[in-house]
């Protein structure tokens, strides 16, 4: 009938739904329940009204993890009062964080002043006629707004290598005033894919705003002001300066299944999206990254015992859509990390925004990075990423070792710098992790499965998350 109601007698056919494919994602999913649980004790812990971590592997791009706050609940959707993914969709404003890329742009053009010194406090400037910017004595009235280091804090006369550690807004301004121009700037900004799509497969994204027009623009977006981008962006940036000048495109899917006949319906590799500046600069950058850590410097509550990280921290004022204005007493705190420091394999995007900016707890941060770092096998400590003379440091391909008697496989593994451990007293293999053809590195422990009966405990101390995990799943 007109209304939708069944006659007697009618047929109703219903057509059941068929099942989709399955999505792999990159996630490890106790990584993630560990962002997720130190999320919201940044917000408790500080006051925060936002708060954000991502995780990725360096040299492939994948996403290990990732996540902001507040978060909702999909079983009660008329209590979601934000739709939207803060990692692709949110326009920030990340504050000195984007500090580095500054660097890197005079370093890669062959004008960045090593060893040389400026004044810092505050940077007074007007333009002469072609549009160059002119440093003029404090005081002088120009009609242009006056650049300050950030709380007012001057350092006197310091080396631009200090001012990297110290977070100088006046050393960025010296950098794009007198050794970088406009048009190298602009033109590193995009090969850095700043204010544009990342184009990450399946998940909705935002380009940002790439505002450099005046001047005071020009200066403030290279200590992360006036430009807005996304997190995005940062991270796939920043892989440049970790990866040895190769910007990997970040991905969170890993391939898309047929789960009736069990078949690859799309893969996603990791891609290499460009390579903005070379391997020489991007190892100059992470060198003038690591005295961001010194004790003294703005990474300095960022330390961790035994592990060498990298890090450039930021501190970014809000732009208020409702009063026009930059919000007086909340910032945008965070920090952009990777480890080992000299050839890192994991990094980390940690921030917040919140009226704490100056005494902040970094704990969520430094929870993070150290579970990322033992999920993956990763020895965060200099020694493991700059061997001494003696050791060994390199990659091995796993060779096929079941059904192979226990003396085969030691003789297939003497000369694999790793921690060979037998589970059981068998004199034959069984099973074996890591599994043929998967890359292991120096000092990882690979578990050969015997077909023996007795089984020993071993002594765990020192091992990671995924050694423990591969012990109890042979």
């Amino acid at each position: 009938m007109v209304d939708g109601s069944l006659l007697p007698g009618t047929l109703n056919v219903y057509k059941e739904a068929i099942d989709g494919d399955d999505v792999i994602l990159t996630i490890d999913s106790n990584l993630q329940s560990i962002v997720e649980a130190q999320l919201q004790e940044t917000i408790k812990a500080n006051n925060a009204t936002k708060a954000w971590a991502i995780v990725v592997e360096v040299e492939t791009g994948k996403i290990l993890a990732w996540g902001n706050y507040p978060t909702f609940d999909q079983n009660n959707p008329k209590e979601i009062s934000n739709y939207m993914n803060d990692m692709t969709e949110m326009n920030l404003e990340p504050g000195s964080v984007m500090k580095p890329f500054v660097y890197a742009t005079a370093i890669d053009t062959g004008v960045y002043p090593a060893g040389k010194s400026y004044t810092a406090g505050s940077f007074t400037f007007t333009q002469d006629g072609a549009g160059k910017i002119i440093r003029v004595a404090n005081g002088t009235d120009t009609g242009y707004p006056v650049i300050n280091d950030a709380l007012g804090e001057n350092f006197g006369v310091i080396t631009f290598e200090q001012g990297l550690a110290f977070s100088s807004n006046i050393a960025i301004c010296e950098l794009l005033a007198n050794y970088v121009n406009y048009d190298q700037f602009s033109n590193y900004l995009d090969k850095f894919g700043f204010y544009q799509y990342v184009d990450i497969p399946f998940v909705p994204e935002t380009t940002g705003v790439k505002n450099i027009t005046s001047a005071s623009d020009y200066l403030s977006t290279g200590f992360g002001q006036a430009s807005a981008l996304t997190i995005l962006q940062l991270v796939q940036a920043y892989s440049a300066i970790f990866n040895d000048g190769k910007m990997m495109k970040p991905y969170v899917v890993e391939e898309i299944l047929n789960p009736h006949t069990n078949q690859v319906v799309e893969k996603f590799e990791p891609e290499v999206v460009s390579e903005p500046i070379s391997a020489e600069t991007a190892a100059k950058v992470r060198e003038l990254m690591a005295g961001v850590m010194a004790d003294g410097a703005t990474g300095d509550r960022f330390k961790i015992d035994g592990v060498d990280i990298i890090a450039k921290t930021g501190t970014g004022e809000i732009f208020n859509e409702e009063t026009h204005k930059y919000d007086e007493n909340n910032y945008t705190s965070s920090v952009m990390a990777a480890a080992p420091g000299n050839d890192p394999k994991i990094m980390v995007y940690w921030g917040m925004q919140s009226t704490n900016y100056l005494g902040y707890s970094a704990e969520p941060f430094k929870t993070i990075m150290q579970a990322a770092l033992i999920a993956n096998a990763v020895n965060g400590t200099a020694q493991a990423s700059a061997p001494q003379e003696g050791d060994t440091w390199a990659t091995y391909t796993m060779p096929a070792l079941i059904n192979h008697s226990i003396e085969y496989a030691n003789e297939k593994m003497k000369d694999k710098n790793v921690k060979l451990v037998m589970i059981g007293d068998g004199n034959t293999v069984i099973d074996q992790f890591a599994k043929e053809g998967q890359t292991v590195y120096s000092y990882d422990r690979v578990f050969l499965l015997t077909n023996g009966n007795t089984i020993t405990m071993p002594d765990m101390t020192g091992w990671t998350r995924k050694d423990i995990t591969a012990f109890w799943q042979l």
